[in-house]
């Protein structure tokens, strides 16, 4: 991933993980007493990603861990993971984002191939699969109809459940020969603030953003971010506490359009070597119900 990243000219960032406000979803945030205030741990690197953005830094990324308090009990969550975080500026759309994407991942695939494919498949059992590019896309009321007639009734309203994300993967992998596929087109309203809308789009009801899927699991997220190049984004309520918090964030996002991604490295070698569990890929990972050792 690194090779790639210094090929094109990125810099490596290292954020803090203690911060004065949520990241994301304020209901999985962990609460620290922080001398006579409140802070939490990060969830994301997202609004610092944004920041280097507007301090000239047009090329980012970060390899850290994070922490969601998400109180899941399956094989495809934990509670504090590596995030692995992306951030480019000048950016048209996301479509920008997912060619970016799509490369980087043939080139580090290919790169774990030869290095330790021989390996992978004597320890795991599967081999290394080096994906074409591009990447088949369906937008999200496209993947519905498709689930709609494998019988599939999603219950996560305008996101994909976990078993519609593998019956998804099922027909990607049926209809295309392919193991990755970005979805795209989600409803505005399910995502982060900082999403754009597509604008002047037949229905503006829809976000510049997309999430990566193979093997049935979630792989990445990602959206473009509005700056000074004329897209309208950032028009999501907040709470009054959050909103002075986030103003010094906020004054800084009209710089430049802006785009990227993230994702949890252990879902990634979960889905890479076959293991049925997160924490078959993580050395002493952290639970609901493991905080020792």
């Amino acid at each position: 991933m690194r090779d790639y990243w210094k090929l094109n000219e990125f810099i490596e960032i290292h954020t803090p993980k203690l911060m004065a406000t949520a990241s994301e979803s304020g209901a999985e945030l962990f609460e620290v007493g922080y001398f006579n205030q409140k802070a939490y741990l990060a969830q994301s690197p997202q609004f610092y990603k944004q920041m280097a953005m507007a301090s000239g830094f047009d090329r980012v990324f970060e390899i850290a861990p994070v922490f969601r308090a998400n109180p899941s009990f399956t094989s495809r969550h934990n509670t504090e993971f590596t995030s692995v975080d992306v951030e480019i500026s000048w950016v048209a759309s996301h479509e920008d984002v997912m060619q970016f994407e799509e490369r980087w991942i043939q080139h580090t695939l290919t790169r774990v191939s030869k290095t330790f494919g021989d390996r992978i498949l004597e320890t795991f059992g599967t081999d290394v699969v080096i994906p074409k590019v591009p990447f088949p896309r369906i937008s999200m009321s496209e993947a519905m109809k498709v689930l709609a007639e494998k019988g599939h009734i999603n219950g996560r309203g305008g996101d994909l459940d976990p078993a519609g994300e593998r019956s998804l993967c099922e027909h990607i992998k049926e209809a295309f020969d392919h193991e990755f596929v970005f979805v795209t087109d989600y409803p505005f309203a399910v995502r982060p603030f900082y999403h754009v809308r597509q604008e002047g789009a037949i229905d503006s009801r829809k976000a510049l953003t997309f999430s990566g899927k193979a093997g049935g699991h979630d792989r990445s997220t990602a959206r473009t971010s509005a700056g000074s190049a004329g897209k309208a984004g950032h028009r999501k309520r907040v709470g009054p506490g959050t909103h002075r918090i986030l103003s010094r964030f906020l004054s800084l996002w009209l710089s430049t359009t802006h785009g990227g991604f993230g994702f949890g490295l252990t879902r990634m070698l979960m889905v890479l070597l076959g293991l049925p569990a997160l924490r078959d890929t993580t050395f002493l990972v952290r639970t609901p119900n493991r905080l020792s050792p």
